[in-house]
């Protein structure tokens, strides 16, 4: 072989190792979806998520874009549909979806969190057998804390109810306080985020054991340079002034308490998630 072609193979090796080492992980240009569940109307939902991940997309270099449905179930349609990259939620613990390989890279730190069954403070009902052939809302019926833990409380109890899905936490309230239901199966730390933006008292006739706040996760698609950059503008995201400042805004205007900033996690928290679906009745799983 011609010893100055066999230079050349090789300079044009190693130039081309050298490029594919520096190129991004991702195309220039591309953007990933994220997802949270609607916890909120989409209004409120919005104005809480779009400046988080506006500024996690400038400090991860990763481009970010909010995808969110009409409804909770819509959004994660989306995600069981592989439409989105990144979420937050709470919605992937059961043994099929686990299976699908989304990873915990984080948890919002809140107070625990907890499903409750709430009546307004001056409703008659003081107890949960009194909801029996009455109208319940639920946001919708992949709320795993609103509705499914809430719900399989009352067929424990053979309370047979007619379950009304509102399409999110804050449509389902409407419908208590509107009295086009008689009580609502809810998230507390949306209980207390209604009663702080909308000035609602509550009363709770039943709650369940602690729950960790939600999860964010990404798909195994998603390259791990990707991943790692996300993560860690989302988990430094507290320790950096204005970071700091766009949290405790957003979380004022969604009513959460102690700022809700993003803390590490491998996904081990979520035990209570994954032990109610090995119990749950088979309509909840």
């Amino acid at each position: 072989m011609n010893p100055c072609l066999t230079r050349r193979a090789a300079l044009l090796a190693a130039a081309f190792s050298l490029s594919a080492a520096t190129l991004p992980s991702r195309a220039a240009g591309a953007t990933y979806q994220f997802s949270p569940v609607n916890q909120y109307g989409i209004q409120v939902t919005a104005a809480y998520w779009n400046p988080i991940i506006d500024y996690v997309s400038e400090k991860s270099g990763v481009q970010l874009r909010l995808k969110i449905g009409r409804t909770s179930a819509d959004t994660t349609a989306y995600v069981l549909a592989q439409e989105v990259d990144f979420v937050f939620t709470n919605h992937l613990f059961s043994p099929e979806r686990e299976a699908l390989g989304w990873k915990v890279f984080g948890r919002r730190m809140t107070p625990p969190l907890h499903g409750q069954i709430v009546v307004p403070a001056d409703s008659p009902i003081g107890e949960l057998t009194q909801l029996a052939g009455k109208e319940v809302a639920f946001p919708g019926p992949e709320a795993t804390i609103a509705y499914k833990f809430t719900y399989a409380q009352l067929l424990a109890r053979k309370i047979e109810v007619m379950p009304v899905f509102a399409g999110n936490m804050d449509g389902a309230f409407v419908q208590l306080f509107a009295g086009k239901a008689a009580a609502v199966g809810a998230n507390s730390q949306l209980v207390e985020g209604y009663t702080r933006r909308e000035g609602k008292a509550f009363k709770v006739l039943w709650s369940s054991p602690p729950l960790h706040d939600l999860a964010l996760m990404h798909s195994a698609r998603v390259p791990a340079a990707d991943a790692q950059a996300v993560a860690r503008a989302f988990l430094g995201m507290h320790l950096d002034p204005r970071g700091r400042d766009i949290l405790e805004a957003a979380s004022k205007l969604a009513g959460i308490a102690n700022g809700g900033h993003f803390a590490a996690s491998n996904g081990s928290e979520y035990g209570a998630y994954r032990d109610f679906y090995r119990t749950a009745p088979p309509q909840l799983r």
